[in-house]
């Protein structure tokens, strides 16, 4: 179950992320060069990398990954909301 949820986190995510990065909000000119590097696709890659970290992690017997998970998605969806709304 705890498997699921983060598959259905992690699709939210990478949804939040890529509409950041088409948003072309002025704070994206301020990332160093290595995020827009492989045109701009390497938060993606980043974001695959922690999720199926906190999946096999999860997975293996350690649901402490999965609330962390849990907090690194909140943070990440409340942000990107914050800067598609232009609050930031």
């Amino acid at each position: 179950m705890l498997i699921a949820l983060l598959f259905a986190l992690g699709v939210a995510n990478f949804a939040a992320n890529k509409a950041v990065l088409e948003s072309g909000h002025p704070i994206l000119d301020e990332l160093p060069g290595l995020f827009r590097s492989w045109g701009g696709r390497m938060p993606l890659v980043a974001e695959f990398c922690v999720l199926l970290a906190a999946m096999m992690m999860t997975a293996q017997g350690y649901p402490g990954f999965a609330w962390g998970y849990l907090a690194y998605s909140a943070i990440g969806l409340l942000s990107a909301w914050a800067i598609l709304s232009h609050r930031v």
